[in-house]
Formats: structure tokens, C-alpha cells, sequence
């Protein structure tokens, strides 16, 4: 893991030399430490924590009594109907969102005793590869890749545009496409595009928020391909919030389902299965089964009568 201590340092060296890339050992960001940076004998350890968590917005109540724990090196799927929290959950998991009530924990220690500028520290850890890939318009690729780094670190335009070019080939995009503008994209470009933006800070954990809606099956494969090859490269965190059941079976490690509030008892739990992909295709729960096989079954005779 490269921290971001390191890589303004390599910044000093001369002309982003191969010398300078050996020069950059991991070090904490602060002293009360989001987590160590770890190697993949490390994996399994948690590092994000929500505790009885539960979000409201007004009156509107959208998760209730949420317990979940991340591993380091996993790759976990967030699954459920729209609606039903998944992307909610992820943001309380990055601090964007501060909950109703719960706690959230990051390397064991609440994230709300962290002071404004150790939380600004911290969420340099994680990657953020948004729905629509939320490319800046007005900003061609390379500005786009580059925007995280102008502002985070004070490397030289050389590095930086070494790193740019790095990271255009890690997404399989032409070095051609750094001039282009995202509106001469197409959604599967733009959404490589995103993650090399993601990627170019080298966070510890990334954040996938429907990665592969709107994608034709092949580019939904190459996205799953290319979250699979960011894993094998270095041992980060993957927590990925899909509709697609594609995904589930190619890229998780764990699967984790939501269902909508207003369709449970009181005092039902909100998380109605968590395991492996292939536990929730033998699932006997009528709600996992209906889902994970995209089966409507009583769904179309309630709209009948609606």
C-alpha cells in the first residue's frame, strides 16, 4: 500500500525515477489510525464496523438496526430491491453520511470521535467509483484521472502523468483517450474511466455503487474482470452495491441482502441473508430465492390488484 504521506514524497525525487517508487513504505496517516495498510496474510481482519445502525431522512426511515462488518482483502456484494438502503449503508460506511442513531467504526474506533481533519485524512483510504461514474464534463479523461491527485498531493506534471498513463492501462483504455472528453465516451469508457480515477490515489478500500448499470453483458463482464484484477493487484477492500446477479457469482467473496422496510413485520430484521454467493442461490428464503433468480411472483399479482 502506498500512503499518502509517500506519495507526496515521491514528488522530491527526480523525474518519478523507478528509485523514488522503491522509497515509499506505507506509514500511518494518524494517531488514531483508520487501520494499518495490510499485506494479504492480513486479510480477514475487520475494518469497518456499523453497530445497530439505523438512517432517517425526516420521516422516511430507511435502514433500522443495521449490524455489519467488513474484512480486510474481501469482496462483498450489497444486494436488495431499490430502495432498500444498499447505497445509503455504503455512504454510513464512508462517513458521508452521519447516521440517525449506531455507531460506525473504522479499525475498531467510532468514526465520530475522529476530529474534522483526521476524518478528511482517513477518507483518503477509500475509492468512490459512483453510479454514473460522475465524471467532471467539462474535464477531459486525463484531468478527470488526474483531479484526486492535483488535489491531494504535489507531485510533478511528469509523475503525474506517468501515473495518469498507468492507470488508463490498468482499465484497458488507449493512451489516445486521455484527451477526450467524457461526452465522446461510451457508458462502459466512462465507467473505466471512473475507476481509474479511483484507482489513481491507491485507496485501501473501494466503494462500487451499481458499477455495471446500464452496461451490455460484455462490458458488464469486462467491469467485473477489471474489479477482480484491481483484487489480485494489491490487497484492497472491495465493497460492491449490485442489482446484477453477474456480478454476484463472478466477483463476491460474501453477498449481503437488504429488503425494503415497509414489506417486514415489526421487529423483522431488515438483513435477511448474508453469506456466499452459492449459499444464496440454495437459499430455502423465499424473498432470497425470488430475488437472486429475478422471479416476480406474487410481486406481479399485488400490481394487478394496485
Amino acid at each position: 500500500m502506498t500512503s499518502r504521506r509517500a506519495v507526496k514524497e515521491r514528488d522530491t525525487q527526480p523525474n518519478g525515477s523507478e528509485s523514488s517508487r522503491a522509497a515509499t513504505a506505507p506509514t500511518p496517516h494518524s494517531s488514531t489510525q483508520f487501520s494499518e495498510p495490510f499485506t494479504g496474510d492480513e486479510s480477514g481482519r475487520t475494518i469497518i464496523e456499523l453497530h445497530n445502525v439505523s438512517q432517517s431522512f425526516g420521516r422516511q426511515e430507511v435502514l433500522r438496526d443495521i449490524s455489519i462488518d467488513v474484512r480486510a482483502g474481501e469482496k462483498l456484494c450489497l444486494i436488495g430491491e431499490s430502495g432498500c438502503g444498499k447505497s445509503v449503508t455504503m455512504k454510513l460506511m464512508a462517513a458521508l453520511l452521519e447516521p440517525t442513531s449506531g455507531d460506525v467504526l473504522w479499525g475498531g474506533i467510532p468514526v465520530s470521535k475522529r476530529s474534522e481533519k483526521e476524518l478528511v485524512e482517513d477518507r483518503l483510504r477509500f475509492g468512490y467509483l459512483f453510479q454514473g461514474a460522475a465524471l467532471f464534463d467539462s474535464l477531459n479523461v486525463f484531468e478527470n484521472i488526474a483531479f484526486g491527485l492535483r488535489q491531494n498531493t504535489r507531485m510533478s506534471y511528469a509523475f503525474l502523468e506517468q501515473i495518469v498513463a498507468e492507470r488508463l492501462k490498468d482499465v484497458g483504455m488507449p493512451s489516445s483517450s486521455a484527451s477526450k472528453m467524457p461526452s465522446e465516451l461510451s457508458g462502459g469508457m466512462r465507467k473505466r474511466v471512473g475507476l481509474a480515477r479511483t484507482l489513481a490515489l491507491m485507496p485501501d478500500i473501494i466503494l462500487y455503487d451499481e458499477p455495471t448499470t446500464g452496461l451490455d453483458p460484455i462490458m458488464i463482464d469486462v467491469i467485473n474482470s477489471l474489479i477482480l484484477k484491481t483484487r489480485k493487484r494489491r490487497p484492497v477492500t472491495s465493497i460492491i452495491v449490485t442489482h446484477e446477479m453477474t456480478t454476484v457469482r463472478k466477483v463476491a467473496d460474501r453477498v449481503i441482502m437488504f429488503y425494503p422496510l415497509n414489506r417486514l413485520q415489526p421487529g423483522e430484521p431488515q438483513i435477511v441473508f448474508e453469506g456466499t454467493p452459492d449459499e444464496a442461490f440454495m437459499s430455502d428464503d423465499p424473498r432470497v430465492a425470488q430475488f437472486v433468480y429475478g422471479e416476480a411472483g406474487e410481486r406481479l399479482e399485488e400490481l394487478a390488484v394496485a
